[in-house]
């Protein structure tokens, strides 16, 4: 099913076509990849259908607030297919004109996307948080809304060693997501100073996962994979499949905090953000869609965002041209997170606050106070120039 939003004072045209001869227009393909899924814990937790678009209508209707004075137009496509249609899908917007696919995906289909788009389209990644991207399977064609898993985990590393919290209990999930996202808090614990004092695995038997009795078995379950550990003061949880984390916050055999995938948790944005702006943010996006921002709402609203600021700035719709000026030092963007985002031209990760929340607020936001850096306070979250496996700016 395709969704098409093309929002101008005139009326809506297809891809590559100008009202006027000077008329520029900047076309995106937002591209969501769906992969079947268990349905998740609790039914709040339930995936709207235009999740990531409604993000994406936002941020088209801000482009084009300014892009009617600069004689540009933005015209945003939104289609959500299957992983075996996904090429195609994006092969074909480009063919109609699309320079910028902003992809909602996988790592292994990001990577698919990007090297069939190569010397065609910009892709800009707004889910995958693999470090991987960011590294030795990094692409020219390639940017990165989204937080990598070393800038979620190292974000809340430093929250918890300013709390002097610092000997963790691990339980990783037995997924591959799952362990690679282990593997980033253990990475973390070491960068800051933590100690992980003990490591256990949470098998996914396969069981179901909603039923009446569920609360009876977590509450004779948790307690009991969670006895005899040596003492801690937080135990983090390691679980991007969503299958057990969320049931661990008041059934640990110790009375101790949880963070990680459940209780306090690392997040590019959520609905209890107020400030820096983002009250009026939220309250359009609300009014627009009817439902509260996540944080695939807002990672499209921002890849968007960014192409239109670079638009705007150089006056242009070429891909290469935007690309050069989006890793170039005079880049920046604001985003309600109380900071101008820029991106590391290294390995086109986009530099940006990393929130804490709860259920229902924002406890904290990183980096912490007292973490410094030659470049940039932002490059204390994530894997760093000298670590760093890629290099665009050499290639």
């Amino acid at each position: 099913m395709w969704w098409i939003l093309v929002v101008c004072l005139i009326g809506a045209a297809p891809f590559g076509m100008a009202y006027a001869q000077e008329k520029q227009v900047i076309s995106a393909l937002v591209l969501r990849v769906d992969t079947p899924k268990p349905k998740p814990i609790s039914r709040l937790d339930l995936v709207p259908d235009d999740l990531g678009f409604a993000g994406g209508a936002l941020a088209t209707e801000d482009n084009q607030t300014t892009g009617r004075f600069m004689g540009q137009e933005f015209a945003t496509a939104y289609n959500a297919v299957p992983p075996e249609e996904a090429v195609a899908a994006m092969n074909a917007a480009i063919d109609e004109g699309a320079q910028y696919i902003v992809v909602l995906a996988d790592a292994p289909m990001v990577l698919t996307l990007a090297d069939a788009a190569k010397g065609r389209a910009l892709v800009l990644n707004a889910l995958a948080p693999d470090d991987g991207l960011r590294n030795g399977d990094c692409r020219a064609n390639l940017l990165h809304i989204a937080p990598s898993r070393a800038m979620l985990t190292d974000a809340l590393a430093q929250f918890l060693m300013w709390k002097k919290w610092r000997n963790w209990f691990l339980v990783e999930g037995s997924h591959p997501e799952d362990k690679a996202l282990a593997d980033a808090y253990r990475r973390a614990a070491h960068k800051f100073g933590a100690e992980i004092v003990e490591e256990r695995v949470f098998e996914d038997t396969g069981g179901a996962r909603r039923t009446d009795s569920g609360h009876v078995q977590v509450q004779k379950q948790i307690p009991v994979f969670t006895q005899r550990a040596p003492n801690y003061d937080v135990m983090i949880a390691a679980d991007e499949a969503d299958i057990f984390a969320v049931y661990l916050p008041f059934q640990t055999w110790e009375a101790r905090p949880v963070a990680g995938s459940a209780g306090l948790r690392p997040a590019t944005w959520h609905p209890a953000q107020e400030a820096w702006g983002a009250t009026q943010f939220q309250r359009r996006f609300e009014k627009l869609n009817g439902r509260y921002m996540r944080p695939e709402d807002y990672q499209v609203w921002l890849a968007l965002r960014v192409l239109s600021e670079a638009a705007t700035r150089t006056k242009s719709d070429q891909y290469d041209v935007l690309e050069k000026y989006l890793l170039g030092s005079d880049f920046e963007i604001a985003a309600f997170k109380g900071e101008k985002l820029t991106f590391r031209a290294w390995n086109g990760q986009l530099r940006q606050p990393i929130l804490l929340v709860g259920n229902r607020v924002l406890v904290s936001v990183s980096p912490q106070e007292g973490y410094l850096h030659q470049v940039s306070q932002l490059d204390t979250l994530g894997i760093d120039q000298p670590e760093s496996g890629c290099d665009l700016e050499g290639r």
